[in-house]
């Protein structure tokens, strides 16, 4: 069972720059580097949305319109680790944000799709005042 565990929020003013990680650990039938990764947030009374994703190797990424050109996910496989770079933050990103391992193994389909995920960490939440 893999655990994965989010860092790095916290309360920033818009504009500046957070960088959130997740660790990945625990005893697991394939490696942490055969599986995507993606990042979902969800915001009081709303539901959850996605963010970014990014492919197991790291050559390939995806992110939501609403964050394009400002998030960047990355991940280090010799630290299990995936992050999420966040920069120009606005209001409207406060939220709380999760990381999830995809279903299963060097599968990069819909990314977007929360359901392709079943391990999810405990969130970390993120605060952006004007």
């Amino acid at each position: 069972q893999v655990q994965l565990v989010e860092s790095g929020g916290g309360l920033v003013q818009a504009g500046g720059s957070l960088r959130l990680s997740c660790a990945a650990s625990g005893r697991t039938f394939r490696p942490f580097s055969t599986y995507a990764m993606g990042w979902f947030r969800q915001a009081p009374g709303k539901e959850r949305e996605f963010v970014a994703a990014i492919n197991w190797s790291g050559d390939s990424t995806y992110s939501a319109d609403s964050v394009k050109g400002r998030f960047t996910v990355s991940r280090d496989n010799a630290k299990n680790t995936v992050y999420l770079q966040m920069n120009s933050l606005k209001p409207e990103d406060t939220a709380v944000y999760y990381c999830a391992r995809a279903r299963r193994p060097n599968y990069y389909g819909d990314a977007v799709d929360g359901r392709n995920y079943d391990s999810w960490g405990q969130g970390t939440q993120v605060t952006v005042s004007s």
